[in-house]
């Protein structure tokens, strides 16, 4: 008996941002919509996955976006992945090194903070 995985990470965005957060994730990041369940839908917000990653956003009215707690997302060729970010306005700030790994984080468009990971 014991923890087998994760299922999501939920991160807040404010009231009214299922636009922007649909460009961010899905356009942008490549991540498919997923359709919330019609019992949490009047709730606002919007889902989303790629590989095994499953974010879920949802609306807090007295909204502040996560600075230090975020989710950390593998991507295949990170440099090529900060390239079309780049072109969309979307900045990176390179991380410290960690063995194993070359990263550095983005911030989606409510400024919540998400790494981004390759392994080596």
């Amino acid at each position: 008996m014991g923890i087998v995985g994760l299922d999501h990470v939920q991160l807040a965005m404010p009231r009214g941002g299922e636009v922007r957060a649909r460009r961010f994730y899905r356009d942008l990041l490549g991540m498919q919509e997923v359709e919330k369940p019609a019992h949490l839908q009047s709730n606002g917000g919007c889902w989303f996955e790629g590989g095994d990653a499953h974010i879920h956003l949802g609306v807090e009215d007295e909204f502040v976006a996560a600075r230090k707690a975020h989710p950390a997302l593998l991507v295949d060729d990170l440099s090529m992945f900060v390239a079309r970010l780049g072109k969309e306005g979307v900045g990176f700030t390179p991380g410290k090194p960690l063995e194993g790994y070359e990263r550095g984080d983005i911030e989606d468009p409510f400024g919540n903070r998400i790494e981004l990971m390759q392994r080596l």
